[in-house]
C-alpha cells in the first residue's frame, strides 16, 4: 500500500473532553476523526486491533490526561505501512498509542510481538502484559511469597487478581483468597482462576468474612482495592505478614477521601511490611516473566482470562464498564 493512498483514511480518537467529579461518565469523552498525517521517515503505521481498559486510567482523568488530545494505553495492532527496517508489514505489535485506530509508531516506542504456538496474541496485554507483571512484581518482589503461605488478594477477579491467583498457586501458595462481587464471579474464581476460597464482600463486614474463610490468619495481601479491604487484611494478617500495594480502586471515583484503616498501628505489633509499587519500575523483569509463564499458557495451567468488548465505537463503555466490575479477568476491547 502506498503512503499517499494510506493517508486518504481517517483515525478516529477519544479524547477526554472534561474532568469527572466522582464516577467517570460517557460524557467526559469524545470521538474525533481527523485525516491520516503523513507516514514520518523511521516510523511505521500500525492498525490497532486489541486495546486495554485499565483501572490506573481513571486517575489519569483527573490530571494526567491533557484535555482534547489523544489518551494513552497499551495496545496491540499490525503494521499495515512502513518507513523502517524495525517494523515491517504484517508484524503484531506492542505500543501505548491506545484509544486510535492507527497510531504512528517508531521501534523505539513499540515491541515486536514474536508468534508463540499456544499463546494468543491478547495474552500480551494481559498475562504477558503488564497486568501479569504486576501480579509476578507484586508476588515474587514485593510480597515475596514463599511455599505453604496463605494469599488474600482483593477484586480477586479483575486483570490483576485473574493473573495473581494463578501464579500464586503455581508459586506453591496453600490458600488463595479472594472477594468479589457476586456469586458468578465466586464461582469462576475457585473452578478457574487458582482460588481456593471466595466469598462475595459486603460492606461493613469485609473483616469478619475474611476471618470467617481463614480464622488461622494470612501471610501475604494483594491489594488492588484499599479502604476497608486494607483494614480487613491487617486484622488478618499472621505476624511478619507483607502487603503489596497494587491500586486502590475504591477510591478513584470517591468525591471524599475514605477514612483510613482503624488499626494501622498493628503493622507495628505485628511487624507487618506493606509496600506500593509501580510496574514500570520493573519493566527490566520482563523477560523473567515469559520465561516463567509462557510454557505454563502453552501447556494448560495458566489461563489468560480476559473480557472482550467488540468495536473501536464501545471502548469509552468497556472502560466505564471494568470501573464497575463489569469484567471478569482482563478488559480488553478488540476491533475484530
Amino acid at each position: 500500500m502506498s503512503n499517499d493512498n494510506f493517508v486518504s483514511k481517517h483515525n478516529l480518537y477519544v479524547h477526554q473532553i472534561s474532568r469527572p467529579r466522582g464516577q467517570a461518565l460517557a460524557e467526559n469523552f469524545r470521538f474525533v476523526s481527523q485525516p491520516l498525517e503523513a507516514l514520518e521517515e523511521g516510523a511505521a503505521w500500525v492498525e490497532n486491533v486489541h486495546f486495554s481498559v485499565d483501572p490506573y486510567m481513571r486517575e489519569c482523568m483527573d490530571g494526567d490526561w491533557e484535555l482534547n488530545e489523544p489518551l494513552e494505553g497499551r495496545t496491540i495492532g499490525r503494521v499495515v505501512l512502513s518507513k523502517t527496517s524495525g517494523l515491517r508489514p504484517g508484524d503484531w505489535v506492542f505500543h501505548r498509542k491506545g484509544w486510535r485506530t492507527y497510531a504512528q509508531v517508531t521501534p523505539e516506542e513499540s515491541r515486536v510481538i514474536p508468534p508463540i504456538v499456544g499463546v494468543p496474541v491478547r495474552a500480551w496485554l494481559s498475562l504477558l502484559g503488564g497486568t501479569g507483571l504486576t501480579a509476578w512484581v507484586a508476588l515474587t518482589k514485593i510480597a515475596r511469597l514463599q511455599p505453604g503461605e496463605s494469599v488474600y488478594i482483593s477484586s480477586a477477579a479483575g486483570g490483576v487478581g485473574s493473573a495473581a491467583a494463578q501464579l500464586a498457586a503455581l508459586l506453591g501458595a496453600k490458600r488463595i483468597v479472594g472477594s468479589t462481587r457476586n456469586a458468578e464471579k465466586a464461582r469462576i474464581l475457585t473452578e478457574r482462576l487458582g482460588y481456593t476460597d471466595a466469598f462475595i464482600y459486603q460492606t461493613g463486614k469485609v473483616s469478619a468474612q475474611l476471618h470467617a474463610v481463614i480464622p488461622e490468619g494470612i501471610d501475604v495481601y494483594l491489594d488492588n482495592v484499599g479502604g476497608e479491604h486494607l483494614e480487613a487484611a491487617i486484622a488478618a494478617f499472621k505476624d511478619f505478614g507483607r502487603a503489596a500495594l497494587i491500586g486502590a480502586v475504591a477510591q478513584y471515583s470517591a468525591l471524599t477521601p475514605p477514612t483510613a484503616p482503624k488499626n494501622l498501628f498493628d503493622i507495628v505489633g505485628k511487624s507487618l511490611t506493606l509496600q506500593g509499587f509501580l510496574v514500570r519500575d520493573y519493566k527490566y523483569l520482563q523477560a523473567e516473566l515469559e520465561e516463567f509463564i509462557i510454557p505454563h499458557i502453552q501447556n494448560g495451567q495458566l489461563v489468560p482470562e480476559d473480557t472482550v468488548t467488540y468495536g473501536f465505537n464501545n471502548i469509552v463503555n468497556a472502560f466505564l464498564s471494568m470501573l464497575e466490575g463489569g469484567n471478569t479477568g482482563k478488559a480488553i476491547v478488540s476491533i475484530a
